[in-house]
């Protein structure tokens, strides 16, 4: 009961702080810059982070998901930031237990579950 009171208590806490309930969240964005925005300032059932400092490429990797079977998964490298859309959890707890970032991501990730942008 005192967990459920503190899950609560947080949840009401988050979305005092201007978070966004994940089912509100938007489907489409017109920049990255929008998506990311949205994404960060939504309140998803699962967020999750990975600890990537082992990688010489991936700098971070997160992921978001309002159902926890697919999710928003965002990786950060040296020069760019990537979104991708519909990620099933699988292949975020694929990505988190790979012996190398980078390999994971070329092979199950990269090409696939684009965030497109509208115009």
């Amino acid at each position: 009961m005192k967990n459920l009171i503190f899950y609560l208590t947080c949840s009401l806490s988050l979305v005092a702080y201007g978070q966004t309930d994940c089912n509100k969240l938007q489907s489409n964005f017109s920049t990255y810059n929008e998506a990311m925005s949205k994404i960060k300032s939504t309140k998803f059932t699962i967020s999750d982070n990975v600890n990537t400092s082992r990688s010489s490429w991936v700098r971070g990797a997160s992921f978001y998901s309002c159902d926890a079977k697919k999710g928003y998964f965002i990786i950060y490298t040296d020069t760019r930031n990537y979104i991708y859309k519909d990620l099933p959890i699988s292949i975020w707890n694929g990505f988190k237990s790979a012996s190398s970032f980078g390999s994971y991501y070329d092979k199950n990730i990269k090409n696939r579950y684009q965030l497109y942008l509208t115009n």
